[in-house]
Parts: C-alpha cells; sequence; structure tokens
C-alpha cells in the first residue's frame, strides 16, 4: 500500500486526517525500519505493508470510535496504535505504557522525530502503574498484547468511571469477547460491543468496546502472575 492508498483508503471510511498526518507516516516508517534492525520490534518494517498492517490496521476503529480527552494505550511496543492515534488525535492527550526499556527509548525518539507535544511514554507495567493512575483516562487501548480476560484486567482499572476500553483484535475476537464478558463485568464494564471491519487485503479485524460503568473494584489489578495464571473466567 502507498501512501496514496492508504489517503484514499481513510477518505473512504471517512477519517478525517491532515495532510501532516501523511507525512508523519513516511518519517514513522523509517525510523521503525532502522529501529527494528537493532531491536526487533516488528516482523512487519516494509514502508509498504506497514502503512496497511500497521497504520491503517490501527486508523480502523477511528471509523467507529470517538477518543478524546485522554487516552492510554498499554503494551505499546512499536506504538501501534498509541502513536498512530496520537498523530492522527493532536487534540487528545496519549500515554504509552510498555515495560520493555528498549521499546520506550524507540517510543521516546519516535515522540521526538514525529514532534507529538501529545504523547508521554511510561516505562511501567499496567497492573504496576495502575497503582498512581487508577480510573484516570477516558479511553484505554491495546492491540496484541494478550487474550482479552487477561488484557481486561491490565486495563480496565486505568479507565474512568463513562470512559472506555477498547481491543484491537484479530478474526477471533468474537469469542474472545465473549470468553471475557465476565472479567469485564466483574472488573466494572457493560456488556461488550463487537464491530467488524476488513482490511484491503480481506484480513477481518475485530473492535471490542466494553464502556466503563462503575469502579473497578479494589482487589484488581492482581499482580502479573495470578492474572495470567488465573484470569478472570467464569466458573
Amino acid at each position: 500500500m502507498t501512501i496514496a492508498e492508504l489517503k484514499t483508503e481513510t477518505e473512504k471510511r471517512g477519517i478525517p486526517l491532515e495532510d501532516a498526518f501523511f507525512d508523519q507516516c513516511e518519517k514513522l516508517a523509517v525510523l521503525l525500519k532502522e529501529w527494528n534492525a537493532k531491536f526487533n520490534l516488528t516482523a512487519i518494517d516494509e514502508p509498504e505493508e506497514v502503512y496497511e498492517k500497521h497504520i491503517l490496521d490501527c486508523l480502523v476503529p477511528l471509523a467507529h470510535e470517538t477518543v478524546a480527552g485522554s487516552a492510554a494505550d498499554v503494551g505499546s511496543g512499536a506504538g501501534f496504535p498509541g502513536l498512530v492515534w496520537a498523530m492522527a488525535l493532536p487534540n487528545t492527550a496519549f500515554t504509552l505504557i510498555e515495560p520493555t526499556a528498549k521499546r520506550c527509548r524507540y517510543l521516546e525518539e519516535a515522540v521526538r522525530v514525529l514532534n507529538l507535544k501529545n504523547v508521554q511514554v511510561v516505562n511501567r507495567r499496567a497492573e504496576e502503574y495502575a497503582a498512581e493512575a487508577r480510573e484516570t483516562f477516558d479511553v484505554v487501548t491495546a492491540r496484541a498484547v494478550a487474550n482479552l480476560p487477561v488484557l481486561s484486567e491490565l486495563c480496565v482499572p486505568l479507565v474512568k468511571t463513562g470512559g472506555y476500553f477498547c481491543a484491537l483484535k484479530g478474526p477471533q475476537g468474537n469469542e474472545e469477547a465473549s470468553e471475557a464478558a465476565f472479567a469485564l463485568k466483574k472488573l466494572g464494564c457493560g456488556e461488550p460491543k463487537v464491530i467488524f471491519d476488513t482490511l484491503p487485503g480481506g484480513e477481518v479485524r475485530t473492535i471490542i468496546h466494553a464502556d466503563k460503568v462503575r469502579p473497578t473494584p479494589k482487589p484488581y489489578p492482581r499482580v502479573y502472575a495470578q492474572i495470567k495464571h488465573k484470569p478472570l473466567l467464569e466458573n
């Protein structure tokens, strides 16, 4: 996919973007390839693939969701979707939460190169960061981090009541949403909504949206070992 094709796809989906966004996309693709040679951030680093399989993939939810105020990207990794959303939404404050120091160094360099004034990078585990940032974000998102019952406990405690959690998933997202319904309810969310979309190459993408309707009970999030080995599943 070329930059021109990326622009066509976003226009088709009704996602309003400034020309500066597409200039940033080109810079991001170059930077990602440079750093990927050192740190193995992603299996996809050729610009044409980055535009479709990373950038457009991250933009798809913005055709269906309103992201405003403050947002956090949990397990930001190479910055997807956090960097892309921050480029697209310069008036929204983004926090990229990433536990691996070398990835944080890359994210900080990307913020500098892309001249993003609306981003802070936090080198912490999400469940630990919740101790100081509990229920402070309007939107919390994550892409390709963990299965949804585990991911919900890492993300939902950071969402303020009245905000929402948005997980970016592949074609099995509907099954994950069903599996995580109990955890989401336990953590303070309503019934999850599942939205499907398709990339130009035919890959199905699932957006799982869960509104935060009440505060998360104090015992959550637990330490990661407990979250991973005993996820919140209905008996």
